[in-house]
């Protein structure tokens, strides 16, 4: 009976590891407090590694975003907050998207942590091939960039970077009066047939 009470208990204590992220127990080493104290993002020398990026690949320049920025930023303090590297830390990306009132044809997210620069951060994105493709979306013509930093959490430095075209414009149709077809009770807009 012991035994089984002791795999029981094992397992449970197992179990009990994978429940969700764990953080780290002990104070952050000096080195690593060091670092982050002095990581900045570079909003302007975000922007021109990416231009010089996309440039070498015959791809349009980006421009800063606040929009962008702002939405960016509310991701990486929900990933510092939630020691989390994760797109939904601050709810799903189509959400967050949506509710930052964006109409755009496209968006993309690139996420980043324990980056202690934003060349470190761009560097990272450039060698991950689903980061690379974000980097190059040919309809990107703005741009956000955002850090948090969280001392008591696995990596300290999160980084966030949100991409976006322009919004549609929106068209309007002069669809004309509205006319009967044919003569029953079916109603379409335009002239006369």
């Amino acid at each position: 009976m012991t035994r089984a009470l002791s795999a029981v208990l094992a397992i449970a204590l197992l179990a009990a590891g994978c429940a969700g992220t764990q953080r780290d127990a002990a104070p952050p080493n000096q080195r690593k407090q060091e670092r982050l104290a002095v990581v900045r993002v570079d909003p302007a020398g975000a922007v021109a590694i990416l231009n010089a990026y996309r440039a070498g690949k015959g791809l349009g320049p980006v421009r800063l975003d606040p929009t962008l920025t702002t939405m960016a930023q509310r991701q990486s303090d929900a990933m510092a907050a939630s020691d989390s590297l994760s797109h939904d830390a601050a709810g799903s990306f189509t959400s967050r998207v949506h509710a930052a009132g964006l109409d755009s044809v496209r968006a993309a997210e690139n996420l980043g942590a324990g980056y202690f620069s934003t060349e470190e951060a761009f560097t990272g994105w450039k060698k991950s091939s689903g980061h690379e493709v974000n980097l190059v979306m040919p309809e990107a013509t703005r741009v956000g960039i955002a850090l948090a930093k969280n001392p008591q959490t696995r990596y300290g430095a999160w980084w966030t970077l949100v991409l976006a075209a322009e919004p549609e414009k929106r068209r309007e149709l002069s669809a004309g009066p509205l006319v009967p077809v044919r003569g029953n009770t079916t109603f379409r807009w335009g002239a006369q047939l």
